[in-house]
């Protein structure tokens, strides 16, 4: 930790805070300039290889804090803490963390500040009434009763293949790019979390590493919900941090792709985003919508409820707190609720190209 380091990583802070008040800035010199770079270069780094880069060094720092902390204790129980041992720690900890925020924010961070999805269609994402949420219900709950209708044990099946579902969510973004060109994606790098099964019981269907530029799938979900997170994922490693914008870039790719996976998968999630807001308005039209549910829809809702009540437990809460804190804090104020907010992106868009487009 030489003081050039620290100098060095000061001003990189400020500066990064300096420009995430400049959304216009990011969004043209970072988000549509460096970052695409960065990431294919991550992608073309790391992507080949068959598991997650990402995780083993998620695996090694929880080591380390594992290390520490008993190092910590025992020289706790000897008494050899001093006030040098104190003042050291204090000094790693603080470089660790101004390491980490500069990394973090110049290697994708960064855009959680830029002007989005909402300026590339040119949306007007507005408070919205129950009757527009009852008008996006109608058509979400239409079009996911029709793809229900079509869902094939069989090629559910095949997405249990994993190099299956992450190549037809390569696919999906080859679909969406040719409408929208800045959805387009090279250089995949798509993997199983090898924390699935922690993930199962911290609360998590995935996530990116911005250290790495992978996306990983907690591949052991239900499957008919590993589509649209698969897709949600890449939204991240194409730029769209923000979970409502990730959700919405998800929403177009799984739209615009001719599988019935993805479309059931992305509809399911839709509706459900939806339901769940129209039941803090309006109880009532809850019933109205789940009454007219295909059989299929129903199964899987209860195999959805199933599967999280089974993995129930007092840690889930503490991290979800958590996360929502750190979405609170990188420029998403509803935390959790940003996922939801989705919901606010339909409504502007049917809004906009009409409930066809949906």
């Amino acid at each position: 930790m030489k003081s050039w380091s620290w100098v060095l990583l000061i001003i990189s802070a400020i500066l990064i805070k300096w420009v995430s008040l400049y959304p216009g800035w990011v969004e043209r010199n970072y988000s549509n300039g460096i970052y695409p770079l960065i990431s294919r270069v991550q992608r073309a780094l790391f992507g080949w290889i068959p598991f997650s880069i990402g995780d083993l060094f998620y695996a090694f720092l929880i080591l380390v804090v594992i290390f520490r902390t008993a190092r910590f204790f025992r020289l706790l129980f000897q008494r050899k803490l001093n006030r040098s041992y104190f003042a050291s720690a204090l000094q790693q900890a603080i470089f660790f963390f101004l390491f980490v925020y500069v990394s973090f924010n110049l290697l994708w961070g960064l855009n959680y500040n830029r002007q989005g999805i909402a300026r590339q269609l040119q949306l007007e994402v507005k408070t919205y009434t129950v009757a527009d949420l009852d008008t996006l219900l109608t058509v979400l709950q239409q079009r996911l009763n029709i793809e229900a209708e079509l869902v094939d044990e069989g090629s559910r099946s095949a997405l249990n293949r994993k190099s299956s579902l992450f190549s037809e969510g390569k696919k999906a973004f080859m679909s969406a790019g040719n409408t929208y060109q800045f959805l387009e994606y090279l250089q995949p790098s798509v993997k199983p979390s090898l924390f699935s099964y922690a993930g199962n019981y911290l609360g998590f269907q995935g996530y990116y590493n911005p250290f790495s530029g992978e996306a990983q799938v907690n591949t052991t979900i239900p499957r008919f919900l590993e589509p649209f997170v698969t897709t949600h994922e890449i939204a991240h490693q194409l730029g769209y941090a923000k979970e409502n914008e990730a959700n919405f870039v998800a929403f177009l790719a799984c739209r615009s792709f001719a599988s019935t996976e993805f479309r059931y998968s992305m509809y399911f999630d839709m509706y459900n985003y939806a339901i769940g807001e129209i039941r803090r308005r309006d109880t009532a039209l809850v019933n109205k919508f789940q009454e007219k549910l295909h059989p299929q829809v129903v199964n899987d809702i209860n195999e959805y409820r199933d599967f999280y009540r089974k993995y129930k437990n007092p840690v889930e809460p503490v991290i979800m707190w958590g996360y929502s804190h750190y979405l609170k804090a990188n420029n998403q104020p509803a935390g959790k609720q940003t996922y939801n907010e989705v919901v606010a992106w339909l409504v502007a868009y049917y809004k906009k190209f009409g409930v066809e487009s949906l």
